[in-house]
């Protein structure tokens, strides 16, 4: 009976497919300008130290100007954020997020891409999202989740350097094209 499901419901299995590779590297081709660097905390007596950014990575070729902490209560959506000039580099401190990049920019080699992040304090890993990509999370877990963004420039209090597309607007889910 080849070709006929074994169990019961089998017929609407859908087989997995792995997130990483054999090496733990990420199985994803990532948009344009768009950087991952996991990273791992280290045990020691006292409990753990984990890296957020260090001059000397790959991934922190612009200055670091200014850190920021914002949190997402469980459940709640931020998104669709995008910066014209600013790089941001997050770092999930604590808690567990589904993090989406789009990229809308025309003419760019990864037009149309998406890349999707699962990261948390259990999953740690630095994301760098250049300018003018669509951004924004959800967080999935049970607590608090808190995100820390080293941005490449400075807020400006009188000309903030972020455009919303409210997630909930009803343009943003023609533009783009993910959901939670």
């Amino acid at each position: 009976m080849s070709g006929e499901p074994q169990v019961e419901g089998g017929d609407a299995l859908i087989p997995k497919h792995s997130a990483v590779d054999a090496t733990g590297g990420l199985k994803i081709e990532l948009i344009d300008g768009v950087r991952f660097r996991a990273v791992r905390p280290v045990n020691h007596e006292d409990g753990t130290l984990t890296e957020i950014a260090r001059e000397s990575w790959t991934e922190i070729d612009l200055p670091i100007v200014q850190v920021h902490v914002t949190s997402t209560l469980p459940g709640r959506v931020r998104a669709w954020g995008l910066h014209e000039h600013s790089t941001d580099r997050l770092f999930v401190v604590s808690g567990l997020t589904s993090i989406v990049v789009y990229d809308a920019r025309r003419g760019s080699a990864t037009f149309g891409a998406i890349n999707h992040f699962l990261i948390g304090d259990r999953s740690p890993g630095l994301l760098v999202i250049p300018p003018n990509l669509y951004h924004g999370w959800r967080n999935i877990g049970t607590t608090e989740a808190f995100i820390v963004n080293m941005p490449s420039a400075r807020y400006d209090y009188d000309k903030p350097d972020a455009l919303d597309l409210p997630y909930e607007s009803p343009d943003a889910s023609d533009i783009v094209p993910f959901r939670w």
